[in-house]
């Protein structure tokens, strides 16, 4: 068994859940599955009880369970002890932070890198467009991305995270008083929308998705917007319900056709190290 198997196998028995658990490791759901049983077969009978909630331990998982993350720390403590009997230190690992990311999203990197203990975090944060271009470049190993998005085909990724975005607008938005909207509800008003250029293919699916509103004149980005729309009560934005406290805004779902951005881990094919970082 391989210490990459151990360390998805740990992230799927402290998750209890596939999907949060390939989040996590920042790998494919079918992915993790197949490691998995990769695992099951070799150890020759089953680690978890798989059900449509989630997932539970048998008495072989715990053991496995315990055994493997003692294995990992002292494949952890190895490392860093050998390293710093050579005089050397972590390599660097750079990073692109999306603007605007879910604060999970970071918490999230920062626990896997904290698992790979290997790498120090060196951070820049752009736009969609920006972080590609970099990443393209060389001058970043990984990167969060808001998809779809064109990639060169020397780049990978593998999707992360997803986050339905609904309405935002001024408490005095005459659609602020009701429970949620529809796309019928927004034909014809005005919406701010993020520039284009940041992140060209997911503003034209924004747009395609929200056929009949009046995209506005002012473009700008997620903080300048939420700035500006307690000012604007005749325009909207969109959010996810991460806004919905923010003071003098209110936040409705989009009913019928949920409005749902995906983010992605982006890498080169060339970058060994950054591909371990996320599996690929």
């Amino acid at each position: 068994m391989e210490l990459r198997q151990m360390r998805y196998f740990v992230a799927v028995a402290e998750e209890l859940h596939f999907r949060r658990a390939a989040e996590r490791l920042f790998i494919s759901t079918p992915t993790l599955s197949q490691q998995i049983k990769a695992v099951e077969r070799e150890i020759g009978g089953p680690l978890l009880i798989r059900r449509p909630e989630g997932v539970s331990l048998t008495p072989a998982g715990e053991v496995l369970l315990r055994a493997a993350r003692q294995v990992l720390a002292a494949a952890d403590d190895a490392v860093r002890a050998t390293r710093e009997a050579a005089g050397t230190a972590a390599p660097v690992l750079r990073f692109g932070l999306l603007n605007g990311v879910p604060p999970r999203l970071i918490e999230r990197i920062t626990s896997r890198l904290d698992e790979r203990v290997d790498s120090r975090l060196d951070m820049t944060s752009g736009t969609t467009a920006e972080l590609a271009r970099l990443l393209e470049a060389g001058r970043l190993d990984l990167v969060m991305l808001r998809a779809p998005v064109d990639l060169p085909p020397q780049l990978r990724s593998v999707h992360v995270a997803s986050e339905e975005l609904g309405v935002l607008m001024s408490e005095q938005h005459d659609l602020a008083g009701s429970a949620s909207v529809t796309l019928a509800d927004l034909a014809g008003r005005e919406m701010v929308l993020f520039p284009r250029a940041s992140a060209p293919q997911l503003h034209d699916s924004v747009l395609a998705a929200l056929d009949g509103v009046v995209l506005s004149t002012s473009a700008m980005g997620y903080a300048p917007m939420l700035a500006v729309l307690p000012l604007r009560p005749d325009v909207f934005g969109l959010s996810s319900a991460r806004a919905a406290g923010v003071a003098g805004l209110a936040w409705r779902p989009i009913e019928g056709r949920p409005l749902v951005v995906e983010y992605v881990a982006a890498w080169s094919a060339h970058n060994p190290r950054a591909a371990a970082l996320v599996g690929g």
